[in-house]
């Protein structure tokens, strides 16, 4: 009797024993894989750097420069790239584990490309992201994580945007291009003292306005044109508040760009204010199939955008929904239509 109660009570001990060794041995995986999975930034108003490293070995690096970000250097980068960015920081979340059988070739492949995001809080570098190929579905990303505390972790997992569908990775970029301010213009009506267009073989659509404290004159090929609405003179200067490029240039050389510049300009634009001049040219882009112009002629010309070269030479990409009402004076001052060939007329682009 004494056998079977010793043997009873063994049985509990080696019993719980193995329970608590389990239940140690659960939680422990269970610290491992949070660490696994830990990308998320609960608060990114923490976050004072980042640096982007892509697959190329091309870096840029993001700077938090009081209430805006900048590059390395103290120059204008697009806060709402920037946003986005941020926005992922804090609503990456866990989407799985990678199949067994496939693991060991995501983790192989991940160590030869991938995109790397060095995140820094308060000054400090506390994670690291890399980003690897898309899931399955293309619904989230494969990554690994690297942290001050935990270290990198042992295998891949898959990640997504918490409320989103679709790949993380397009936010990550190093290229300097796609992180360039495209602001031309932001000026203010009362600062404006003049606008002036020139067209390359259409001189009929040249005008210069001129502001003489709030007492405005405009010209058609130096000719002054008696009939002018103060009102639409205000809507056209307002035109001015936000003018943007649409991207820098990514796919003419150097030889290319120069050939556009000694190219005639289709349009000149110049704008004098009580603090600087801005002068613009614009050149046409050649299309491979005609589109139609709007006037409804066949063209073999991009109808979307063109080549503008700034103030300082460089030479971007713009678009005609932009500029159009900055260079096509006849919308606000329909009175230069008088002017315009008879098949013209009364035609608003």
């Amino acid at each position: 009797m004494k056998k079977k109660g010793l043997v009873l009570v063994l049985f509990i001990v080696l019993l719980g024993g193995l329970t608590w060794f389990a239940l140690n041995l659960q939680d422990g995986q269970g610290a491992s894989d949070a660490r696994a999975f830990n990308f998320k930034i609960e608060d990114t108003t923490t976050v004072s750097k980042i640096v982007i490293t892509d697959a190329f070995g091309q870096q840029f690096t993001l700077v938090k420069n009081k209430k805006s970000w900048t590059d390395l250097k103290g120059s204008c980068v697009s806060q709402t790239n920037v946003s986005l960015i941020l926005e992922a920081l804090n609503k990456i979340e866990f989407k799985g584990y990678l199949p067994q059988k496939s693991e060991k070739r995501f983790t192989e492949l991940m160590s030869t490309s991938h995109i790397k995001v060095e995140i820094f809080q308060d000054g400090e570098w506390t994670k690291t992201w890399y980003l690897g190929p898309a899931t399955p579905d293309h619904y989230g990303q494969i990554m690994l994580l690297e942290t001050a505390d935990g270290g990198k972790s042992a295998s891949p997992v898959m990640m997504k945007l918490a409320g989103m569908n679709g790949l993380i990775d397009p936010r990550f970029f190093a290229d300097p291009r796609q992180w360039a301010c495209t602001e031309i213009m932001a000026l203010q009506m009362e600062d404006i003292l003049s606008v002036k267009t020139k067209f390359h073989g259409e001189s009929y659509r040249n005008f210069e306005l001129q502001n003489k404290g709030r007492r405005f004159s405009l010209t058609q090929n130096g000719k002054p044109l008696s009939s002018l609405d103060t009102t639409n003179v205000f809507r056209y200067l307002q035109g001015f508040q936000k003018i943007h490029f649409e991207q820098k240039n990514f796919t003419l050389s150097d030889k290319q760009v120069d050939s556009v510049k000694r190219s005639k300009a289709f349009c000149y634009l110049e704008v004098k204010t009580k603090h600087e001049k801005i002068a613009l040219k614009m050149f046409r882009i050649k299309s491979k199939e005609e589109q139609r112009n709007e006037f409804g002629e066949l063209v073999n010309m991009d109808m979307n955008s063109f080549w503008c070269q700034l103030p300082d030479g460089e030479l971007v990409r713009c678009q005609y929904f932009v500029f159009n009402p900055l260079i096509l004076g006849h919308v606000y001052f329909p009175a230069m239509e008088a002017k315009f060939p008879e098949n013209l007329r009364s035609v608003n682009p």
